[in-house]
């Protein structure tokens, strides 16, 4: 895909197709681990890992910018805050009644919005 084609492709779908990846990575890894760890030790491994390929990602495609330590920071402030978002709806799943396996899918239908907010937050606002 050329920058040119990338450019009128809007930044949401764009956020969607990142976004989809990065969960799918997340979900995959924690449906993995969470057979032979702890559940809040293997979604915090899926986390860390997508994370990392997120804000490549974001940066790169998604926002078309080059990645900094400044963003990098800021990416992971929004994350953080998006991680105790993520943990705390995970444990309140299981404590409904969820199953392992698919407590982290009602996670990811609240949690991804949020997501979207912080982080075009840091790649839209912290540049000035």
């Amino acid at each position: 895909m050329n920058m040119k084609r990338l450019k009128k492709l809007p930044e949401f779908i764009r956020f969607i197709m990142v976004g989809v990846f990065a969960t799918a990575l997340h979900y995959g890894l924690y449906f993995i681990f969470q057979r032979f760890i702890n559940v809040n030790i293997a979604y915090s491994i899926g986390y860390i890992l997508s994370f990392i390929a997120n804000f490549y990602l974001t940066a790169l495609f998604t926002f078309g910018k080059k990645p900094s330590w400044k963003k990098a920071f800021g990416f992971g402030g929004a994350h953080l805050i998006n991680y105790i978002l993520h943990i705390s709806l995970l444990n309140l799943f299981l404590w409904l009644g969820f199953s392992k396996p698919f407590a982290p899918i009602p996670v990811f239908t609240i949690a991804i919005p949020v997501n979207f907010l912080l982080v075009r937050f840091v790649f839209k606002y912290k540049e000035r």
